[in-house]
């Protein structure tokens, strides 16, 4: 995976994106490309960490065998 497609990058441009539109300089036409670009980097992010999420859960034991249980019970409950 190049560096520029890894989680922490995606992150840092949208936190750039982020930081740009929050200031006031930034031509309407600029300002809207930055804003799809900012909402496309935000869908890719969730969803990396809704599958992180998903795979991260913790091994409990129970008895002699080992259940996985999800890592967030409160979304389970």
């Amino acid at each position: 995976m190049s560096k520029k497609n890894t989680f922490e990058a995606k992150l840092a441009r949208l936190e750039e994106i982020v930081n740009a539109l929050d200031g006031d300089t930034i031509p309407l036409e600029e300002s809207s490309k930055l804003f799809e670009e900012g909402l496309t980097l935000s869908k890719e992010l969730t969803e990396k960490l809704n599958e992180v999420k998903f795979k991260v859960q913790t091994l409990k034991e129970k008895g002699s065998s080992l259940i996985l249980e999800p890592f967030d019970k409160e979304e389970n409950a």
